[in-house]
């Protein structure tokens, strides 16, 4: 906008840019929302859903198998935070090599922002690899998996966020149901530890409060997805490696490594691409969706990640199952139906017991005919 003054004529002429020259590139592009290439934006609400859906699935269960193949390995269990540090190295390569493919590279979150994401990506990530030194893989999903609720709490003291009483449901449908599903196979072979349990329930606490400091933060300031990663990751990296030296654990994991060169650092290469790719559409979600269906959909996926390990590994079959598996289910409709409570009517009790009331009549008079 130009104003210009002429003291002679005593006038102001106001002249307005057009669109096109008000708005520069990355501006027009600011809620693009780009995943590996894809553009989102220019999909329909419902097929981006389906899209970073079948990204979270497909990935994040590759991601599983891998990350419990890792510590399958004899004497690896000690190097919990080692993977995480190798882990983090690939994530900010991954991040790098993707914001080299946008056309705008300069980052909008602050820097303070970024250092308090990258400490509570540390805590989540980290503590949950460590924990499985000390605890089986189910006994970890028990936890993992009620941090529904937790993020619901977040987002009430973070975000000010209200939720209603069907994603209240939903939440407590989901945890319970989660729990009770994998408590059949933690009973089978069950390992606990209280170091453990210590581990995974800080990491659960860092994990309901990250997707909330991420939503609020990619939705206040803008920013991409890679430029998220990329941040995040790198400093959480600084964080490890400093955390490793100082505690003398960065000798012992890089010599056992060493020693086993493939079953360390080429599952961890699979395991963070798989992780990377996972991570960028669960961020997709939680910027086009929000925090609380994001971790809705990486819930039901544990869910899946289980009912998968029946298929591909012998395992006890019982009735719990199936009940518990019912529950997730009704969790996950609960919490679509909270999301398009405009869209979808579901009879009242009163209108059901009226339609009933209706029908008996009816019949009645027929008969009566």
């Amino acid at each position: 906008m130009d104003l210009k003054f002429n003291s002679s004529r005593k006038y102001v002429s106001i002249s307005i840019p057009s669109k096109s020259q008000a708005m520069s590139p990355h501006i027009k592009s600011v809620d693009d929302v780009v995943v590996l290439g894809i553009n989102l934006s220019k999909f329909n609400k419902p097929t981006q859903f389906f899209i970073c859906v079948s990204g979270v699935f497909l990935f994040y269960l590759i991601y599983g198998y891998l990350q419990e193949l890792i510590f399958s390995v004899e004497g690896f269990k000690p190097f919990g935070w080692y993977l995480t540090l190798v882990q983090f190295g690939f994530y900010s390569i991954f991040g790098l090599i993707e914001l080299q493919l946008v056309q705008d590279k300069r980052r909008r979150i602050p820097g303070k922002t970024y250092m308090m994401i990258a400490f509570l990506t540390v805590g989540t990530m980290g503590l949950s690899n460590t924990s499985l030194g000390y605890l089986n893989y189910p006994t970890q999903v028990i936890f993992k998996c009620c941090k529904l609720i937790p993020v619901m709490i977040g987002g009430v003291f973070i975000q000010g966020k209200r939720y209603n009483i069907a994603d209240v449901s939903a939440a407590i449908c989901m945890s319970l149901g989660l729990i009770w599903f994998t408590l059949a196979d933690s009973t089978v072979a069950p390992n606990f530890n209280f170091t453990g349990v210590v581990l995974i329930s800080l990491a659960l606490c860092a994990d309901a409060v990250i997707g909330n400091v991420q939503e609020k933060a990619m939705k206040l300031h803008n920013g991409s997805n890679s430029e998220m990663v990329l941040y995040s990751y790198s400093i959480g990296f600084l964080y490890i490696l400093l955390g490793l030296t100082c505690t003398n654990g960065l000798t012992p994991a890089v010599t056992f490594c060493s020693k086993h060169p493939v079953q360390t650092y080429g599952y961890a290469f699979l395991f963070s691409l798989t992780g990377y790719f996972g991570i960028s559409f669960v961020l997709a979600l939680i910027k086009i969706f929000g925090a609380l269906l994001a971790v809705t959909v990486t819930t039901g996926r544990k869910a899946m990640t289980i009912v998968l390990s029946f298929l591909f590994f012998s395992k006890p079959f019982t009735f719990q199952y199936v009940w518990s598996g019912l529950l997730v289910v009704l969790g996950i409709f609960l919490n679509v139906y909270s999301k398009n409570m405009d869209k979808i009517k579901l009879p009242s009790l009163c209108s059901l017991w009226n339609q009933s009331a209706e029908e008996r009549k009816t019949r009645t008079l027929s008969q009566t005919v």
